[in-house]
């Protein structure tokens, strides 16, 4: 039987520090039920002490149910001369309320003495008391030793007796960071080996940052040395040059050495899970990222195309279909159809596999990805676009037309948007006007208004984030954009999205798609 190694994810916490990456209460909780749907084993929300975002997301995944994840909350050892017991940060810790409490410790002497400005003594004490006060409260304690390896390599037996404070006080787990991200593998190797020997009955971790280019190897480094937890995040987003990219660790480990690490169909999904984080974080998904980029699987006309059409393992090192990326190839694209007959067979829609209204459908699909498009986080545009498909969307209302008027006087400190919506629901007429705080707010206004009359529960949704990403930049004052729409109706949540030219034109679709939806979902439970 292959032998667990458990993932850890700090996207939410490691991630949410990466430059230009900035995620919303309501992001966090979508990602976190995003990576337990997944099977990631730890999911680290935070830092409770450090914001009060982070403070009121702990008390928001009460409410989320995991089905397999632990959910962390992550903070710090007591201060130098402070009772654990007084320390506020700790008590946040506490206060969380989550299984797992993560509490990171200086393992490198010279934090200890320039950082910290204490001495080696009391760093051990500080371990020590924080992880045994924290025990009382979790299941379990994992301990991020930081600046490990740099600490180890200037003076071990130090480095190593952090771990002995942390493990003599009930530590669970004992993680090796390399914090600033410039070990290489063969050093990580041998020193979490050399742990591996001097503490036998440790569970042990790996926590590397990428700023030598080697975080993902160096993870895989540490687990053939024996470590069995494996820190991360997806797509390797994090501070400076990022963490270890979860998205190639986990493949790595169970694809190439055989160690169950998420479940097989779940595996399937890492190509999902890839671009619903990148849309969500607003991080374009580099093209060529292992295994999971656009790129990662597609063969240009020539020697490398034809063989591989022949012969996959040609130019292939794994199926693609294992972690749901698809092959392409420039002058005939083979792929798609495998993934819309999943997806109808999840959506419980019946229908010949050689259909050629299949077909149909994947070059659908393939024309408006080439448009832009992107469906991984905004999965009930992909659900209207199958149904509308197969005839399986009610028309709600008749669009007849929508204008938006954008003003500013010479005092104004901000201008005005106006929107006005024209349109029918069964043979009746609305025409309808609005203020908003901008042109999109004005335009949910308007139509909310017209359509209000006639189905009352759209009163239940709202709009909880608005994303503009511009797609091809090269095109200047020309470019097409992305707006990704995330909404809610209390009961639910679902993002659209919409592609134009034109930005207005580009969120009136994302937006007619979120009420669409819900009139859809509402009348399929009998509520419409």
């Amino acid at each position: 039987m292959a032998e667990k190694v458990f993932v850890y994810d700090t996207t939410l916490r490691d991630g949410a520090q990466a430059e230009g990456v900035s995620f919303s209460l309501e992001d966090k909780l979508r990602i976190a039920e995003k990576l337990d749907e997944f099977g990631i084993d730890y999911v680290e929300g935070g830092w409770p002490y450090a914001n009060p975002k982070d403070s009121l997301f702990f008390q928001k995944a009460k409410k989320l149910n995991f089905k397999h994840a632990k959910l962390a909350a992550f903070g710090a050892t007591r201060r130098p001369g402070r009772k654990v017991e007084q320390d506020p940060q700790v008590e946040a810790l506490i206060k969380a309320e989550t299984p797992v409490i993560t509490v990171f410790g200086k393992s490198w002497d010279l934090h200890v003495k320039e950082a910290l400005r204490t001495t080696l003594e009391e760093n051990l004490a500080m371990v020590y008391d924080t992880v045994s006060y924290l025990k009382r409260y979790a299941d379990e304690v994992v301990f991020d030793a930081e600046h490990f390896f740099d600490g180890y390599k200037d003076n071990p037996e130090y480095a190593l007796e952090v771990l002995k404070s942390a493990l003599e006080a009930g530590a669970d787990w004992v993680v090796l960071c390399d914090t600033n991200g410039g070990t290489l593998p063969h050093e990580v190797y041998e020193i979490t080996k050399k742990v591996r020997e001097r503490f036998p009955k440790a569970q042990i971790g790996i926590h590397a940052h990428n700023d030598a280019d080697t975080a993902v190897a160096n993870s895989v480094m540490a687990v053939l040395a024996g470590a069995r937890q494996v820190h991360g995040t997806i797509n390797g987003i994090g501070e400076r040059t990022g963490n270890a990219n979860l998205c190639s660790v986990i493949p790595n480990l169970q694809l190439k050495l055989g160690f169950k690490v998420v479940p097989e169909e779940s595996l399937k999904r890492l190509t999902e899970l890839a671009y619903f984080v990148a849309e969500v974080a607003n991080v374009p998904l580099p093209r060529n990222m292992p295994y999971v980029g656009e790129s990662a699987f597609a063969h240009k006309g020539g020697v490398h195309a034809s063989a591989v059409m022949r012969r996959p393992r040609t130019y292939e090192h794994v199926e693609p279909e294992l972690v749901g990326n698809r092959r392409k190839i420039t002058v005939s694209d083979l792929a798609g159809r495998s993934n819309v007959l999943h997806k109808l067979k999840e959506l419980g829609i019946s229908v010949d596999p050689k259909s050629p209204e299949v077909k149909k459908l994947v070059e659908k699909i393939k024309e408006l990805e080439k448009e832009g498009y992107h469906f991984e986080a905004a999965e009930a545009s992909l659900e209207l676009l199958i149904k509308r498909h197969f005839g399986l969307v009610k028309d709600y209302f008749d669009f007849d037309a929508y204008r938006v008027l954008i003003a500013k006087r010479k005092n104004d400190e901000l201008p005005t948007s106006e929107a006005t919506v024209r349109l029918s629901v069964e043979g009746a007429e609305e025409h309808t006007a609005s203020l908003g705080n901008g042109p999109i707010s004005a335009l949910d206004r308007a139509l909310r208004k017209a359509l209000e009359e006639f189905y009352p529960n759209l009163k239940e949704l709202q709009l909880i984030d608005y994303k503009v990403r511009i797609i091809n930049e090269s095109a200047g004052t020309a470019a097409k954009v992305r707006v990704l729409i995330e909404s809610t109706d209390g009961k639910r949540k679902w993002g659209t999205v919409g592609v134009s030219e034109n930005v207005i034109e580009a969120s009136w679709k994302a937006l007619t798609d979120s009420i669409v939806y819900k009139l859809m979902k509402d009348e399929e439970d009998g509520l419409l």
